[in-house]
Formats: structure tokens, C-alpha cells, sequence
């Protein structure tokens, strides 16, 4: 089964509200074997919702729309849809009770407005909310498949599971719509797409899609339509192919954080985290607090913005700031040895970089960054060169320094 996504709402199309709703519709319906063929948003204008609804079922037959349910006088959805499959509007007392009942449950009266949201096209399912006033719908005729759901997400997640999931995986033919993906750092996508070769052909009928961001490359395989099993079985092989060819690069899978991969191959070995910071100015360190039980591994970091905090706090010599900078290679070894002795830990990264807009040079221009890794006496660094603004910058490195980590991790 096809499927279009129809998110409503103008906060959506200025941008004040960024359309998770989507993402979240198209993972459910996956699961179920639904393909989503289409995404769209539009505004709280009815001719805009009419439009893209009716072109939606003429290319597909089917659509699920989320947003303007509500009781104000900008929630047009049922009322469009209605018109569209020329049903009246009748008022639903079992409705209207669910609605009236949860209004008192918070120790409140229903206004006078929230009457609307009772009423309900003819012939229409109603799918019971039991989270939210606005129930979903669910409509069908000679024109196709209409569902609506509400837009505020908890009540849309909750209606998509309960109701609407269990109804479109009883119209699939047991097919299911899987991905999984492998996750790599270090390595820019050309090169990878390099050491893959003619991966997406050994792989079929799998597909292979290359997603780049700050954190690293992705590399999503996805299933379409496949039995369950024969889904499972040749995404396993496909991971295993894609994690030979793509080797040092890669450090997880699925959602798994980088940051939790250190932590954990730290902890399995019995060793200790800390960091040195410059102009990640304690990005590194939050990545690994941000990890559930960090601290029985992380036990703290020195965020030396200054020349004198890097010589006070880290017992970096002054004479190597002179001379090399404060972004270099020395600097970031005293930096990395420094946090070790400080610190007490068995393993210290740190960073100092150039992070811009101002403060390059010619020969160091902005987005060069050190990176230093050191266990007991043992120290290495690495120089990057990071493209991008400030921010762009600054996580790229955390991110560089918790691959460094990983690696000097693994080699133990």
C-alpha cells in the first residue's frame, strides 16, 4: 500500500514549528509495510488544504493528514475533507461525551467551541482519542482513503500505534518495510563510497542510502515489501558486508551514540575518561554526560578557554604557547598529558582549535583544530581542518575527539 503525508499548520511553513509529525508517521507506517510516497506541508488555508488533499488521491488513492482537528476557527481539516467526499457533518454524541468527560477528569467545562470537535463526517470511523479532546477520523469512498489524525504530537503517536497502524498492516500483503543502519565518522562520503565500491549491487534487492551530518556518514540499508524474515536475514548480511568495506570507519549501528560506544568499551576495559577543552569549550564532555551512567567512567573535564587556565589548570608550559600557539600540536599534547595527571584518569582527549569566524591566519586558518589523546605518558595528536561555520566547527571536533578515543580504545 502507497500512502501521502499531508502535516497542516502555517506555524509548520514559517518555520516556528519543525514537522517531527512526519518523520514519526513515515517510521510507523514502515513498520507496517506501508509505503509513504509523498511528504507536504501546507497552512491553515482551506483552498491549500483542499488542493493538496484532492491531488494527494488522485496520484495515490490514499493520505494521512495531521493537524487542524482543533476547535478554532483555523482547524479546517474535517470540514475540507468532508466537503471533498461530500458527507455532512453530523454531531457524535459518544464524541462529545469522551470530550466532555476529559474536560472534567481535569477539573473543567468544555467551552462552547469545543462542540466542533464532535462533529464528525457521515459515514466516517471515528478513532477514539483517549489522549487529547480531538478524536482521529478515518474516511473512505469512491475517491480513496482520507485519515486524520491531530497534530499535537503525543496524541498523533498514541492514535497512529493504537488505531491507524493495526488497520493498514490488515490491508498489506505481510510485507514489511525495514532499515538498518551503519554509522561511521571520520571518513568524508566520496572516500567511503570508494572503499564500498559496487556494494549496491552485491547487496540487492536492498538499497543503500549515504546520509552525511556533523556526527559522520550513515549508511542506511533498507528492505522494501519483503517477508519479515527474509527482510531480517538480508539486512544482517548487508550490515556485516557493509562494516568489512567500510572498517576502521565504522563505530555503531541503528541510533547507537559514539559517545556511548567509549564509554562503554572504556568501561569493559575498567578505565577511566577525561577531557581538555578549548574551543569545544565543554561540548566534549557534555557527549559523554549526556550518556545514562556516564559517571562511573567520566570523571570530569577542564575547560582551559584561556592561555592562562591551559598553563594554571593543565601545567601546559608557557614557552610552547609562545612559540608553537596555542592551536598546535604541542599544545595539544601538554593539554591531553595535562588532564591525565589532573584529573587522575587513564585515558584524557583534548581540543584546541580556531573555531572562527575570526582568529585564522595563513597558516592556520579558521577550522584548524588539534586533537591530543593520552594514556599514562603515551600521547598522540591530529590535526584537522573542519569546514563550516563556528558551530559546524565545534561539534565536528567533539566528534573527532571521541573517534580518536574510540580508536586508541579498540587497540589496546
Amino acid at each position: 500500500m502507497n500512502l501521502e503525508l499531508l502535516t497542516i499548520g502555517t506555524e509548520l511553513l514559517l518555520g516556528f514549528t519543525v514537522d517531527t509529525n512526519g518523520a514519526e508517521l513515515a517510521r510507523a507506517a514502515a513498520a507496517v509495510g506501508v509505503r509513504v510516497v509523498r511528504r507536504e506541508s501546507v497552512g491553515d488555508d482551506a483552498e491549500a488544504i483542499r488542493s493538496a488533499v484532492g491531488e494527494a488521491l488522485a496520484r495515490t488513492g490514499a493520505v494521512l493528514t495531521t493537524g487542524g482537528l482543533g476547535p478554532t476557527r483555523d482547524d479546517l481539516t474535517k470540514q475540507v475533507v468532508a466537503g471533498l467526499f461530500e458527507k455532512p457533518l453530523r454531531f457524535d454524541e459518544q464524541v462529545w461525551a469522551d470530550v466532555v468527560e476529559r474536560f472534567a477528569r481535569l477539573g473543567r467545562a468544555p467551552a462552547a467551541s469545543n462542540r466542533t470537535q464532535a462533529e464528525v463526517p457521515d459515514g466516517a470511523i471515528v478513532l477514539r482519542n483517549r489522549w487529547g479532546t480531538a478524536p482521529g477520523l478515518w474516511i473512505e469512498g469512491p475517491r480513496g482513503l482520507v485519515i486524520m489524525l491531530p497534530g499535537i504530537p503525543a496524541e498523533m503517536r498514541n492514535l497512529m500505534a493504537h488505531e491507524v497502524a493495526p488497520r493498514l498492516a490488515a490491508r498489506g500483503n505481510g510485507g514489511v518495510i525495514r532499515s538498518r543502519t551503519v554509522r561511521t565518522t571520520g571518513v568524508a562520503e566520496s572516500s567511503l563510497a570508494e572503499r564500498l565500491g559496487e556494494i549496491e549491487r552485491e547487496v540487492a534487492p536492498l538499497t543503500l542510502a549515504y546520509l552525511p551530518g556533523f556526527d559522520g556518514v550513515d549508511l542506511r540499508l533498507s528492505a522494501w515489501e519483503l517477508p519479515a524474515a527474509q527482510a531480517d536475514e538480508r539486512l544482517r548480511a548487508g550490515v556485516a558486508l557493509l562494516r568489512a568495506r567500510a572498517g576502521e570507519a565504522v563505530y555503531g549501528e541503528d541510533d547507537e551514540d559514539l559517545a556511548a560506544v567509549v564509554l562503554e568499551r572504556a568501561r569493559a576495559g575498567g578505565l577511566t575518561l577525561g577531557t581538555a577543552e578549548s574551543c569545544t569549550g565543554g561540548l566534549l564532555g557534555g557527549r559523554l554526560t549526556e550518556i545514562p551512567g556516564s559517571s562511573d567512567v567520566f570523571m570530569g573535564g577542564v575547560v582551559s578557554y584561556s592561555n592562562e587556565l591551559k598553563t594554571k589548570l593543565l601545567g601546559v608550559d608557557p614557552g610552547l604557547i609562545a612559540v608553537d600557539g596555542a592551536v598546535s600540536e604541542s599544545v595539544a599534547r601538554a593539554m591531553a598529558l595535562g588532564a591525565v595527571r589532573v584529573l587522575g584518569v587513564s585515558l584524557a582527549a583534548s581540543v584546541t582549535g580556531i573555531a572562527g569566524p575570526g582568529g585564522g591566519t595563513p597558516a592556520k586558518p579558521v577550522g584548524t583544530v588539534w586533537i591530543g589523546v593520552a594514556e599514562g605518558e603515551s600521547v598522540e595528536a591530529r590535526r584537522l581542518q573542519i569546514p563550516g561555520d563556528r558551530h559546524n566547527v565545534r561539534v565536528r571536533a567533539a566528534q573527532a575527539a571521541l573517534a580518536m578515543l574510540d580508536r586508541r580504545l579498540r587497540v589496546r
